[in-house]
Parts: C-alpha cells; structure tokens; sequence
C-alpha cells in the first residue's frame, strides 16, 4: 500500500471508531441524543443521565474496543507464529482453560473478582501445558503447538459440558452467558485498555520480524532473526492477550479470526499495517456487535458472542470465496 492509502485507511478506521463509540453510548432501553452524552463527558448533564453515560455505558463500550482489539492483535500474532490463515486466539487451549477454570469458581459460589483470577489463572495455565507438551525435547514447531493446542481445546471443551451437565440449574444462566461472551459487568476496562496499547506498540516495532517470521523459520534464520526465542515471546504476548480478553467478558469467537483477513484484503500482509488496524477493527467490531446484543430485543440482552458468530459466519464465507477465485 502507498502511504496515503495507509492514512486514509486508518482515517477511516478512526472516524468509524468515533461513530460507533457515539452509537453504543447513545444506545439502550434509555434513549439519548448526542447532546446528553456530550454534556455527560463534560459533566453537565443530570446526574442520572451522567451516571448512565459514564458509570454504565462508557465502561463497557471502552471494554468491548479492547477485547476487540486485543482478540484481533492476538489472531495476527497467532497466524504470523503458526502460518495458518485459521489460526486463532483460541486454538491452543486459552479459551478452554479460562472456561474451565471459571466454571470451577462459579459452581464454588465464588465472587466475581475471583472468578476473574481463576479465569485469567486457567488461561494461563493451559497456555503453559500446551506449551510444555508441544516443547517436547527442547524443540517445537508450529505444527506440533497447533495439534498440541486443538487436542488440549477439545479436552478443555469436554470439561466444559461435563461441568454444565452436573451444574445446579440456577447457575446454568450465568455459566451460559459467560461461555458465550458477557459484557454486562465490563466496567473496569483500564486494565485491556492498556494491554491493548502495549501489545499494538509492541506488534509496531516488531513488525519486520513478525513479516520474516510469517515467511518461514528459514528466511528468518537467514537474516539472522533468533527464531526459537521470538517465537516463544510472540507465543507469550498472544496468549496473555488472550487471557485478559477471556477474563474481562469470557469467550468471544470469530474476531481474532476474520479481523486480520479483512485487514489483508484491504491493505497487504505488511504488519506495520496490519497490527495496529487489526487493532482498531477488532475493538469496533466487537463495539457494534454489544450495541447490537443489547439493542435488538431490549431489554433483554444476548449473549455478544452470538452476534460476532452471525457477523463472522458470512464474513468467512465470502473470504473463503475470494481465496477460491484467486487460488483458480
């Protein structure tokens, strides 16, 4: 891409952040035009209408940019290491010990804070398991952390559903909601914002080495990138990303997957691009579809991550289609 596309892209991708921004804080069973939420922000609306704007609203709209952006930064990093165009947050076991784990706390009756640590803890955990098995004798490939990750995923899964299945009946609601994405109690987003800007940045300066990498372990060898250490670190702030994100609103599909191919469609594989747009595509896609899950049938709520799935079902498919027509 030449630069002045990369500007306007990103132009774009900005005012579509503020759009979207100003839609999910005027959005709700509470109606609010623009002047009550621009009175809000400068602290001269009712205090009603300023409790709902800043206490409620602007905490989960800001939570759902992060997760968003931190689930697409995540499936970049996670295709440039495995170099697989399928490759997602989720596909080494992340997701599955969060769940796992945080199933455990709520059936213990466990506080939402600690449901958060068991949560981040298992995510964790099952990061490092996968990464232990697929270490083998002191050497991995992405292969064998993919096979390892699927095998461990569908392990997680089954623990899942045998823990849904022997859980008490007035627990199953919650439970559901979480394996499904919740963002009803997102209102601390600080701490995925500022991974978000961190992982983005970090993604930023390592953009070269993360466009050998996606080349191969040769290329990346010839040019005297340290493979085996770089991709661990890349495998490290992939999975942590992941963790924070399954943590602050469960498990959302679909972003870390589409995200980062309607990136390259739209400005190449180069990851000075890639990463920082996947970031802000990621967060205003997530965005809309909360807007979206607590909109269509206020005041019930849906789950957000049945809104991602119904987004990026036909995204995938027309992706699909157009790698089929270049492929031929």
């Amino acid at each position: 891409m030449q630069l002045i596309e990369t500007k306007i892209l990103f132009l774009l991708l900005i005012l579509l952040w503020i759009t979207t921004g100003m839609i999910a804080l005027s959005s709700g069973s509470a109606g609010l035009d623009m002047m009550d939420i621009w009175l809000s922000l400068r602290g001269g609306a009712p205090e009603n209408i300023r409790s709902l704007v800043l206490d409620l609203r602007l905490p989960r709209a800001l939570t759902a940019f992060a997760v968003g952006g931190l689930l697409a930064v995540a499936g970049v990093l996670m295709q440039a290491l495995l170099r697989n165009p399928l490759a997602e947050p989720y596909i080494l076991g992340t997701s599955g010990g969060a769940a796992v784990a945080a199933l455990l706390a709520m059936m213990a009756g466990l506080g939402a804070t600690l449901i958060d640590l068991a949560a981040f803890g298992g995510a964790m955990a099952a990061t490092l398991l996968v990464f232990t098995i697929a270490q083998g004798s002191r050497t991995w490939t992405p292969t064998r952390l993919l096979l390892t990750g699927v095998v461990l995923a569908a392990g997680f899964s089954a623990a899942s559903t045998l823990l849904l299945a022997i859980s008490p009946t007035e627990n199953l609601r919650g439970m559901l909601f979480w394996l499904m994405g919740d963002l009803n109690y997102a209102y601390t987003p600080a701490r995925a914002l500022w991974l978000l800007v961190l992982v983005t940045l970090a993604g930023f300066v390592s953009a070269r080495h993360l466009n050998v990498l996606a080349r191969g372990d040769i290329q990346a060898s010839i040019v005297g990138l340290p493979v085996a250490k770089f991709r661990l670190l890349v495998f490290i702030v992939a999975s942590l990303a992941t963790a924070v994100s399954v943590t602050s609103v469960g498990v959302i599909g679909f972003i870390g997957l589409i995200v980062p191919h309607l990136i390259r469609i739209v400005a190449g594989s180069d990851h000075r691009t890639l990463v920082p747009a996947s970031a802000l595509a990621g967060g205003i896609i997530l965005v809309i579809s909360d807007t979206l899950a607590r909109t269509l049938i206020a005041p019930l709520q849906l789950p957000v991550g049945t809104l991602t799935a119904a987004l990026g079902v036909p995204l995938f498919l027309f992706l699909m289609s157009r790698y089929r027509i270049r492929d031929n």
